[in-house]
């Protein structure tokens, strides 16, 4: 279905967050970032993001502090976006968020994922909490939500990590090989989901992160793993931006630039339709 509408909606989460918070506070610095007059609103395919057409804003969801309460939430919010003709484009908040995401996406055909990201979040478990944003592909995989994920850009991966990534068939692409992810992303097939998180980048290309792992992706290189995609999209999230670590909102403004681009590629490729009742 070419011409989708994209969806903004901030989930300002970050209470499942090991080692720092504050990654709550990234959503309206995003947007601020996408509407700063340095620079302007169009993206590199030509689209003008401003558009209403194109990109619709719901705001940011108002999230019960109770952990089972606010993934509810979040899921219901995606719910409604999706049941509206909306693909949703979802401003983190930590990584935890995108386990109830997928999970409002309500899909009857499992997705396809596509996860760009320093680590590879697929503990069991982290400080004894099970929906840790170190968790959200653990519980992705074991709840049947994707048939399959592939990972971009990982480069810390202990043992416990590589036996759960075997035992559930996901494909690593380790930072060092990147390049490999460019024709393994074009034969990706639909309903794909995008999931990118801001520390898959070198640290001193985006310093607003909690987690920042040395030997990461330029942002072209990102760009270029984001433009190989040739599935429709169901949906996508863009997480883990701290502002509280970041140095003249440079983070923001690569989210920001990340937003305008997957825009593009969302609206290019069209979206998979139908969704689950």
């Amino acid at each position: 279905m070419p011409g989708a509408t994209v969806v903004l909606l901030g989930v300002p989460w970050d209470a499942s967050s090991s080692f720092q918070r504050g990654s709550a506070g990234a959503p309206p610095r995003i947007r601020a970032a996408l509407h700063s007059p340095s620079s302007n609103t169009w993206n590199e395919r030509g689209d003008d993001v401003a558009a209403p057409d194109l990109l619709r804003d719901a705001g940011d969801l108002e999230l019960p502090d109770d952990p089972d309460a606010a993934r509810a939430a979040i899921e219901a919010a995606v719910r409604t976006q999706i049941e509206s003709g909306l693909v949703p484009l979802v401003l983190g908040g930590d990584h935890s968020i995108t386990y109830p995401v997928v999970r409002g996406l309500g899909r009857r055909d499992r997705l396809t994922i596509l996860h760009l990201d320093a680590h590879p979040d697929l503990y069991d478990e982290y400080d004894g909490d099970r929906y840790s944003h170190a968790c959200p592909f653990a519980r992705i995989l074991e709840a049947g939500l994707a048939a399959r994920l592939v990972q971009v850009g990982i480069r810390t991966l202990p043992p416990t990590l590589r036996a759960t990534a075997a035992k559930f068939g996901v494909e690593i692409v380790p930072a060092a090989r990147w390049r490999e992810a460019i024709p393994l992303v074009a034969g990706l097939g639909a309903p794909l989901y995008v999931s990118l998180d801001l520390d898959v980048l070198e640290p001193m290309l985006a310093p607003g992160v909690s987690h920042p792992e040395p030997g990461g992706l330029t942002i072209r290189d990102v760009l270029d793993v984001l433009f190989a995609i040739r599935a429709p999209i169901a949906g996508a999230d863009i997480v883990e931006y701290n502002p509280r670590n970041d140095v003249r909102d440079l983070t923001a403004r690569v989210a920001a630039k990340f937003v305008k681009e997957l825009v593009g590629v969302i609206v290019d490729r069209g979206t998979h339709p139908p969704f689950a009742r």
